[in-house]
């Protein structure tokens, strides 16, 4: 089985802490060199600095704030001009919207939550593609949620925005399946990261319950009985990029211990 990424280079979005650092460092790990991408420099610069370069391959990064696209699209084409090798691996990964009802939310968040997640990802791969094409190897691979399958409690606008990205991405992969590009989806479910930690803070604030006893109750409806490690996520995300992935397209892998109680 071949799962190496040796001299093969991936742009992965939201990569200084949680999901997106694991999965650069996964992909590392596979000989990938790596441009990290977000808007902290100071972590940007801590993170690229300890990737494992197993290969001796070089690793960087870009530094752009999802919530302005615009200015996304320019810092990955400005890079672009200067690499025109491009890239061979989108990793389309920011942070989830805030949580509640989707009734009680503001236009203006759907608006902020579509730039980040759709948008971003559009143009993303509206740049990185051609590369693609040119060298014959794609991979782009979108963290989502679970949520594209059975739609969350409480998180309105994320179950609406993510559902979104699925069928941009399923769409994107029937376009670009002839070209050696695939476009595949990773269903986080609950796994141990920041935002995990975040969502079970407001639902203690709201309920009045301890965060152990929120905990369990959300345990119960896990047949791992456990959450999930960010590096587990981050294995499936390295599967799906190696050629061994190369006939696997358009679909949406949980990476939920059982959760998601769809086929």
């Amino acid at each position: 089985m071949n799962l190496s990424l040796e001299n093969r280079r991936a742009l992965v979005g939201g990569s200084t802490q949680g999901i997106g650092r694991a999965v650069a460092e996964a992909l590392a790990e596979s000989g990938c060199a790596i441009t990290l991408l977000a808007r902290n420099e100071d972590r940007l610069r801590e993170v690229a600095a300890a990737l494992p370069a197993p290969t001796g391959q070089a690793h960087d990064y870009l530094v752009a704030d999802f919530d302005d696209p615009s200015h996304v699209a320019d810092v990955v084409q400005a890079y672009l001009a200067q690499h025109p090798a491009g890239f061979h691996i989108l990793v389309n990964n920011t942070g989830g919207p805030a949580g509640g009802p989707l009734l009680e939310a503001p236009v203006d968040a759907l608006r902020v939550a579509f730039n980040q997640h759709v948008i971003c990802n559009h143009l993303l791969a509206q740049a990185l593609v051609p590369g693609m094409r040119a060298a014959g190897f794609g991979r782009i691979i979108n963290i989502i949620s679970t949520s594209v399958k059975i739609p969350l409690a409480g998180l309105g606008v994320s179950n609406t925005i993510r559902g979104a990205v699925a069928s941009w991405a399923k769409t994107l992969a029937n376009e670009l399946g002839p070209l050696g590009i695939t476009v595949n989806n990773v269903l986080p479910g609950a796994t141990l990261t920041q935002r995990h930690h975040s969502l079970i803070e407001k639902k203690v604030a709201q309920t009045g319950q301890p965060a152990d006893a929120i905990e369990a109750d959300m345990l119960k409806t896990i047949p791992a009985r456990r959450f999930g490690q960010a590096e587990e996520v981050a294995a499936a995300v390295a599967f799906l990029a190696s050629p061994a992935a190369g006939y696997i397209n358009g679909t949406s892998v949980p990476v939920d211990g059982g959760r998601t109680g769809s086929l």
